[in-house]
């Protein structure tokens, strides 16, 4: 039965919490899932959630520490000694998520923690993890697989299959190395099974293995495995050694987390908040870019009060300044959107920049034409001014084109300087095809009734 969290079962909870009533929490958190534990704990406050978690053992309090969100862990483990986290949590966690844990950490209580880990070859694991880039297939990468050596038998590599698995929960491949540890190939359990105990492993390999670099990106990891369907891909080092495996649980947090960043790109907010961060961290992860709107605003009122005489003089033109602006801005993030969400997806064609650019042309001529017809058809039967029509027409046609191709360029050259192309969407092409647009309209506006 799915469990359903509400109101009533936080303040019974709180309540058994508040009289240290420590049978009967254990006993509502026994059939939980660790997200479920997780999301208890969002509802608690520090003191509260440290009460629950501490009536957590083993894999399962490992488990819980893994859902929580990362701003939201880094604070309960404030309040944790290192020791416990080492030998109470740490011990029960795969290299990967451990590396996790340890990397929210502060720098003393790290040295501190890993120190406390009984286990000292996963100590070394977890630590080796730390120096690898955050973002990177390294640091993204669980030391625990399963290797065998390419000189060994069926029979010799089975025995030590059965020892190596005692540490993993789930077995995806098998990976072939030779005596200096360089990835050769993969194995697969059937062919194992189905020969012979004395044949050689080296004879029964899949060389066609499909791996990443310790320094990947993350990105990189994700459409090497979704371009090839895998569910665990090989980490190596630069000359080709095997040091780890990603399987396909790592990499869809990673595909969730870009998503997020991405849509908070796009929404005008920078950095990585959640809503449940504090009031401050949420305020200036939205003043940037509401900073760059203000100043666009301040332009874009420059820009009119620039042109002062011609909107005195020419009755009706500024009743289309909001569709001027309006449409520059919306053309703009459409065209840029696009280009950002097929850049994401690995698509090969932006390797032609030129090609790009004259797709999005004969896409904004197309937009161009049917909108300022339909603008022009308007003010044609609604207007006395024929030019006014024209101006309006004209201005609508060069803005549509003019914003295409801006909304296309400017992640596409963000992408050429290894600048994340999100940046390149939302409030920042709406912004300046605003202003570019109301300058092209008040020329215009102006060379139609010999203002200039």
């Amino acid at each position: 039965m799915q469990f359903e969290l509400n109101r009533e079962f936080i303040d019974e909870l709180k309540e058994f919490i508040e009289q240290q009533n420590s049978e009967v929490v254990k006993a509502k958190l026994e059939d939980l899932h660790p997200m479920d534990i997780a999301e208890i704990m969002d509802e608690l406050n520090t003191e509260e959630a440290k009460f629950l978690y501490l009536l957590l053992e083993g894999e399962k309090a490992s488990d819980v520490l893994i859902e929580i969100p990362e701003n939201e862990r880094r604070r309960f483990l404030k309040v944790l000694p290192p020791e416990l986290i080492a030998k109470q949590f740490i011990e029960y966690m795969d290299s990967d998520d451990a590396a996790d844990v340890v990397r929210d950490l502060e720098e003393d209580m790290k040295e501190a923690v890993l120190q406390k880990i009984a286990d000292k070859e996963q100590a070394g694991d977890i630590a080796d993890l730390l120096e690898y880039d955050e973002e990177s297939a390294g640091g993204l990468m669980a030391k625990e697989l399963i290797k065998v050596n390419e000189n060994w038998t069926v029979q010799t590599s089975l025995k030590e299959i059965s020892k190596q698995a005692e540490d993993i929960d789930e077995i995806y491949y098998v990976y072939v190395v030779d005596d200096d540890d360089f990835l050769k190939g993969i194995l697969s359990l059937k062919k194992l099974i189905l020969n012979p105990t004395h044949s050689k492993i080296k004879n029964l390999i899949e060389d066609d293995i499909h791996y990443v670099k310790t320094d990947a990106s993350h990105e990189d990891v994700a459409m090497a495995m979704e371009r090839f369907d895998l569910v665990a891909i090989p980490v190596v080092d630069h000359i080709g050694r095997l040091k780890g495996r990603i399987t396909i649980d790592d990499v869809v947090d990673v595909i969730r987390e870009e998503a997020e960043r991405d849509y908070q790109m796009v929404s005008g907010i920078t950095g990585d908040v959640e809503s449940g961060d504090r009031v401050w961290n949420l305020t200036r992860a939205r003043l940037p870019w509401l900073l760059i709107g203000l100043l666009g605003g301040i332009l874009g009122a420059r820009v009119l009060g620039a042109n002062e005489e011609a909107l005195s003089k020419i009755q009706g033109i500024a009743f289309f300044i909001p569709l001027i602006a309006a449409m520059a801005g919306n053309v703009g993030v459409q065209s840029s959107s696009i280009v950002v969400q097929t850049i994401a997806s690995g698509a090969r064609d932006f390797d032609s920049f030129g090609k790009k650019l004259l797709k999005e042309l004969a896409v904004g001529l197309i937009t161009a034409l049917v909108f300022s017809t339909l603008i022009f058809t308007y003010n044609f039967a609604f207007s006395n001014s024929m030019e006014l029509t024209w101006a309006v027409s004209i201005s609508l046609f060069i803005v549509i084109v003019f914003a295409s191709l801006f909304g296309t360029t400017i992640p596409l050259i963000l992408n050429k300087l290894k600048i994340d192309p999100a940046l390149a969407t939302g409030p920042f092409i709406t912004t300046m095809n605003d202003i570019l647009g109301l300058m092209m309209y008040m020329l215009i506006a102006k060379l139609f009734f010999n203002i200039i």
